[in-house]
């Protein structure tokens, strides 16, 4: 029989690339993208698959519990893979309460129908089904010039995001130690690769510079991230799906840690060498630092990969060539995107360059 996915946050960036990775490598699947649509998502990342009799869209908000449960009464749920949530930390630190009431109350309300729909009258879970939630490095805070993250690493976030996603990891596994109920958890290092919203660094990046625009740089530039291709996140996900152990939880980390500036001096080199030669590092301005930014994230993913033999495909080296020709080459959507104001956010910080 065909497995059915819910997929919450799927017209995203990161959901987009799941379900589209799905349906291309699994034939005996449903999925069903539940997504309200708010500013960042965007149903033309799907449009390849938006015709396949496998995939449903449903517009729907996880804090509006009656719509989750239509859901799961009009469908036979076999996976909930939770990717819906507000991301971007700068627009958390001006707005936190939106975090909280989408992250935390709609990762719950999912948390809930999902139970509903899955126990029976003795308190035991259905054979097969589990529950996902997409979560984020950030939740562990920042690190110093040595060490990683491991899954054992204290919660310890640092802005209204990662405490908003911090706080929905423990009630996922609240629900699991509480009523035993089938979870895991995933916390991965930044993602790139196409379709990713304008707001995050290396599609700003792209877009100022072919742009000609100032390339805004918090403080020194010298923090650090782990870069993972997005497509080596949805197979993460897709195997901690199938093979994961129950209640666990997974770091997936790309071994690509770069220094902010640095990314952005390569993808000036590419689009210079590729797109315009007036592109150049002169269009980088260095701005007042973002409050609470933590310095260094770096993710041990080696527990991933003894249990489930995952690792990343694709090096940093490869992917980030690969994410600027699809910019280059999808001007429309990235005009799309654009043309609807959604950049409007950093008029303030171009004002003070």
């Amino acid at each position: 029989m065909k497995k059915t996915y819910l997929v919450t946050g799927g017209a995203g960036f990161i959901g987009a690339n799941f379900i589209i990775h799905m349906l291309t490598n699994h034939k005996d699947i449903n999925i069903i993208n539940l997504d309200a649509l708010t500013y960042a998502a965007n149903l033309e990342n799907l449009k390849e698959v938006e015709k396949d009799s496998r995939y449903k869209f449903v517009k729907a908000n996880l804090c509006n519990i009656k719509e989750i449960e239509d859901v799961f009464k009009e469908n036979e749920i076999d996976y909930v893979v939770n990717f819906a949530a507000e991301s971007h930390v700068d627009r958390s630190i001006k707005n936190p309460t939106e975090f909280v009431k989408t992250n935390v109350e709609g990762t719950v309300n999912l948390l809930a129908v999902s139970k509903e729909a899955w126990e029976n009258s003795k308190g035991e879970f259905k054979q097969g089904v589990r529950f996902l939630q997409v979560s984020t490095d950030e939740v562990y805070g920042s690190l110093g010039e040595e060490g990683y993250f491991s899954e054992t690493t204290p919660l310890d976030p640092h802005s209204p995001y990662s405490a908003s996603k911090a706080s929905a990891d423990l009630f996922v596994k609240a629900y699991y130690d509480t009523f035993k109920m089938p979870v895991n958890i995933t916390r991965c290092s930044n993602n790139y690769g196409p379709n990713q919203f304008l707001e995050k660094l290396i599609p700003l990046i792209i877009f100022n510079a072919i742009n000609l625009k100032p390339l805004p740089i918090y403080g020194d530039g010298k923090q650090v991230r782990d870069w993972l291709y997005v497509t080596d996140h949805c197979r993460a996900i897709d195997l901690v799906i199938k093979k994961a152990k129950v209640g666990e939880v997974y770091n997936v980390g790309g071994n690509n840690e770069k220094f902010n500036i640095d990314i952005v001096k390569t993808i000036i080199k590419i689009l210079k060498e590729t797109v315009n030669e007036k592109i150049s590092e002169d269009l980088i301005k260095y701005v007042e630092d973002r409050k609470g930014h933590d310095r260094r994230y770096a993710i041990d993913a080696s527990k991933i990969k003894k249990e489930l033999g995952w690792e990343p495909q694709i090096n940093f080296e490869e992917g980030i060539k690969k994410t600027v020709k699809w910019y280059v080459e999808n001007k429309e959507w990235v005009l799309n995107v654009s043309s609807k104001g959604y950049l409007k956010y950093y008029e303030e910080m171009y004002s003070k360059l």
